[in-house]
């Protein structure tokens, strides 16, 4: 029987990543848990042997079940009904069998019914769900939002909600709205105090909210009378079973067709504060963000892995010349640039799922033990790592994906562009993966610092010096000398002092900072396993060097004076 995790040496090959112990031994306390509760475990090989049979059970209902359902999900879609949402039959399937296999909740702590798995091992859970339906990958990775309420919210919204999402409740983000989108400082919701039922009351409407008829929702409100920006918004729980929130439509999108995208609209809907006022958008809605970008850089790897599946099928079958396209250069060399690609994109998203991991699981051990001054140490590199990783993550898996569906349509031929093919639904499907949980040119703005402060820098001189296998040498040298470039091409926009050259230069200077990691990162996984990486880090690098020195020669082609080309009035 197909199975995503088991048929992946790739994906086993990340959950043995030495980083995953340490995080492993943090969330067990050390495996000190397992008297207390009896699933817990009690060595890091019995940890690791829970996480691989978490997968493979993942593994076998994406493959399968999932997978089977995804054609039929994308033409029948949700449907709404009074101001309810009513899912596909297929979405109905997967939530019941993802549910009676316990796969709810799954990074919750086990006295809220949760499995108390690292983050790390959800993001291949959420890997693997995006090679098989990317739909129903934003239905199940929204309950990303539980660990929000568990990390902010109160002791008694955690014992009434979190249970509920172990058992498959579904949650929400409700945060953009018709004049907010991006710029979710401009976020109106209002949220009023209702003294006679201590309780909030909220009012509005919110725009492009994905699962917008869940059961919990997380909503973004404006709470603070006479505020127009981002001081004056707080966080808020809805319960759907208070009622007071209706579905006023459902958006009808190019891909994703089994995610409801809604508008809903609140009517004095009883809601709960979750943390502290006015910290809504500052601390709470960026953690959550944070999170979701995460889960979509694990959509877009599972996408990848699919359309390389589906191109790679294809071509294996299809004869032309005489011979089957595989055997064509032209062909072969995009299945290879797509499967390097994918293996980059993989070694980028585990090595930010890995700190994200570790800063949580610090920070929850400080929660019932004063941290060592080297843990203190340790919590803070890894939070900057963290902080760092993630935008590149989303923005060039994302743009990652969307090139190899492309790519996988354009091996396809003439067939890929007809729709029993499924090719043409993940190309669909990827195309919102640099939009939606923040645009690319969002996910650039959010890095931009890291490259003026010189952290990407600090990065890439690191992992220079990092030891190779003696045969991966000369590629390590192509690596360097990208870094080098990217140093170069960075110090020509710095010297000019001039912010708007600054910005414009942005996007290239970030690229450049993402594929050099991403080169070094990959150098590291094939001096692991050679074999397995061999061809991906050799095409990869090709590519990336390729792309860096293009970005190199724009950059010190250019000067301040070469905006006047682009400014509106000349367009």
């Amino acid at each position: 029987m197909a199975n995503h995790f088991t048929d992946n040496p790739a994906l086993q090959f990340e959950l043995q990543h030495p980083l995953l112990e340490r995080i492993a031994s943090l969330k067990e306390q050390d495996f000190s848990l397992a008297d207390a509760e009896p699933e817990a475990p009690f060595s890091l090989a019995d940890a690791k042997d829970s996480y691989a049979r978490v997968l493979a059970t993942m593994g076998a209902i994406t493959a399968t079940t999932m997978k089977a359902n995804a054609e039929g999900v994308d033409i029948e879609g949700p449907s709404l009904d009074e101001g309810r949402v009513h899912y596909a039959q297929g979405t109905k399937h997967n939530l019941l069998r993802l549910q009676q296999a316990g796969l709810y909740g799954m990074i919750l702590p086990r006295q809220y019914g949760g499995l108390n798995i690292p983050l790390t091992v959800y993001t291949m859970c959420a890997e693997m769900i995006g090679s098989a339906d990317p739909s129903f990958c934003n239905i199940w990775s929204l309950q990303d939002c539980a660990q929000a309420i568990y990390e902010f919210g109160t002791e008694e919204q955690k014992a009434t909600l979190l249970s509920r999402v172990a058992k498959g409740e579904t949650l929400s983000m409700d945060l953009t709205e018709p004049d907010a989108g991006s710029d979710l400082q401009a976020a109106m919701l209002r949220a009023t105090y209702d003294a006679d039922n201590d309780c909030w009351r909220l009012n509005g409407v919110k725009r492009f909210i994905t699962n917008g008829d869940a059961n919990i929702h997380l909503v973004l409100a404006r709470s603070e009378e006479g505020t127009t920006d981002a001081r004056g918004l707080s966080l808020f729980i809805y319960d759907a079973n208070d009622g007071g929130v209706d579905v006023r439509r459902i958006e009808h999108k190019l891909g994703v067709h089994g995610s409801p995208t809604c508008e809903l609209v609140y009517n004095n809907a009883r809601a709960t504060l979750c943390g502290d006022r006015k910290m809504g958008l500052i601390k709470y809605v960026m953690s959550l963000m944070n999170c979701a970008r995460l889960g979509i850089a694990a959509q877009s790897v599972g996408l990848q892995q699919a359309a390389l599946e589906e191109a790679k099928n294809y071509a294996a079958e299809r004869k032309q010349f005489g011979k089957t396209i595989a055997e064509l250069a032209p062909v072969y060399q995009m299945l290879g640039n797509m499967q390097a690609r994918l293996d980059a994109s993989r070694t980028l998203l585990y090595e930010t799922a890995r700190y994200v991991d570790l800063y949580k699981a610090l920070e929850a051990t400080s929660r019932w033990r004063k941290l060592e001054p080297e843990e203190r140490k340790e919590l803070k590199t890894a939070a900057r790592l963290a902080d760092c990783l993630t935008p590149l993550a989303k923005l060039m898996n994302a743009e990652f994906a969307i090139q190899s569906c492309y790519d996988g349509l354009q091996v396809h031929g003439g067939s890929g562009f007809m729709m029993e093919y499924p090719i043409q639904r993940l190309m669909r499907d990827a195309r919102v993966t640099n939009i939606y949980e923040g645009t690319s040119q969002m996910q650039v703005v959010a890095a931009l610092r890291y490259v003026t402060n010189g952290t990407y820098t600090a990065l890439h001189s690191e992992w220079s010096n990092k030891a190779v296998a003696p045969e991966l040498l000369p590629l390590q040298a192509k690596a360097t000398a990208m870094g080098t470039a990217y140093e170069t091409a960075l110090a020509h926009v710095k010297a000019t002092e001039d912010v708007e050259y600054l910005d414009f230069c942005a996007r290239a200077l970030v690229e450049m900072a993402a594929l050099t990691l991403m080169a070094h990162l990959l150098l590291y996984n094939a001096t692991q396993n050679y074999s397995l990486f061999e061809h991906s880090v050799q095409a990869f690098i090709l590519l990336a060097e390729s792309e860096t020195m293009r970005h190199h020669t724009a950059i010190l082609s250019s000067s301040p004076s070469t905006l006047n080309a682009y400014r509106p009035s000349k367009i």
